[in-house]
């Protein structure tokens, strides 16, 4: 494995070669357990976690202050952001390996914001269950690391103007009752995005919660008609379970993605902007 340039998502064989090669640069495990719900967080961490794991919050680190103009998980102010994975002992220039203990999609939001900005990282596919060494229990306290703040790049990101100017294929990875409009169990409007098509982000894993092999994500997302040549943005309910749909799509080979922070809980805050319903875009 070339560990100068991780794949989005490695397994626990390549996470072993990349701490192998530690004495060359760097690596950081980051924990990002987290759920809406709070059943898994910073308490399970403390129990048990790869050894060296430092815990990243996502609500208060990997995220700003929710508000309707920008969701409930806008991005951080590039400052807080740096500020944040200092205090986890990140340096520049190396490489992160940050893992959950649900689906990906937690360690997917910090792994997304990571390579937006340049920064080598990686999700462990299988998340902790996929350690098959000790586990450490207690608090890791890093040295502080030396990552400078970045400013998010606009390539990577996309904002509401630019998904309702319908020039890219809309992504909503949401569930597909969400997706229909029959159920919204947290943001104000129920529906979707309309043009947007439905690939929730649990269609990327197989059982056990891995993900699927390259061929298989290619063959889902071509059968949804995403091209090579064509832009695509995802979106999800306030851009944490899209970033599972970026990184499988880029695992896939597709390179023009981008991410609407926003998402639906930013759109559906806007009652000028339109809904659809129903199982078609």
């Amino acid at each position: 494995m070339n560990a100068a340039a991780l794949a989005p998502i490695i397994d626990i064989a390549d996470l072993h070669e990349v701490l192998r090669t530690a004495r060359v640069r760097p690596v950081h495990l980051l924990d990002v357990r987290w759920a809406l719900d709070g059943s898994t967080g910073r308490h399970a961490y403390l129990e048990g976690h790869l050894p060296g794991a430092v815990y990243i919050d996502l609500d208060t680190e990997l995220a700003a202050p929710a508000s309707p103009e920008a969701g409930r998980h806008p991005l951080p102010d590039p400052e807080d952001f740096a500020a944040s994975l200092r205090r986890a002992g990140v340096q520049d220039g190396s490489a992160v390996i940050a893992y959950d203990d649900t689906n990906g999609s937690p360690a997917g939001r910090l792994v997304w914001m990571l390579r937006a900005l340049g920064h080598d990282a990686a999700v462990l596919d299988g998340g902790v269950s996929a350690w098959d060494g000790p586990l450490e229990t207690g608090e890791i306290q890093a040295a502080p690391g030396d990552v400078p703040a970045r400013a998010w790049p606009a390539e990577q990101i996309a904002t509401a103007d630019e998904v309702a100017a319908g020039e890219a294929l809309i992504i909503d990875a949401r569930a597909p009752e969400r997706y229909r409009g029959e159920t919204e169990p947290i943001d104000p409007r129920a529906g979707h995005i309309p043009g947007a098509v439905n690939l929730p982000f649990t269609g990327n894993l197989s059982e056990g919660a891995r993900f699927l092999g390259v061929g298989e994500l290619r063959e889902r997302f071509e059968a949804a008609g995403v091209r090579l040549d064509q832009e695509a943005i995802v979106y999800c309910g306030s851009g944490v379970t899209a970033t599972h749909d970026v990184l499988a799509l880029q695992r896939a080979g597709f390179t023009k993605v981008r991410l609407f922070p926003g998402s639906w809980s930013q759109w559906s805050a806007d009652a000028t902007l339109p809904i659809a319903t129903g199982p078609n875009p």
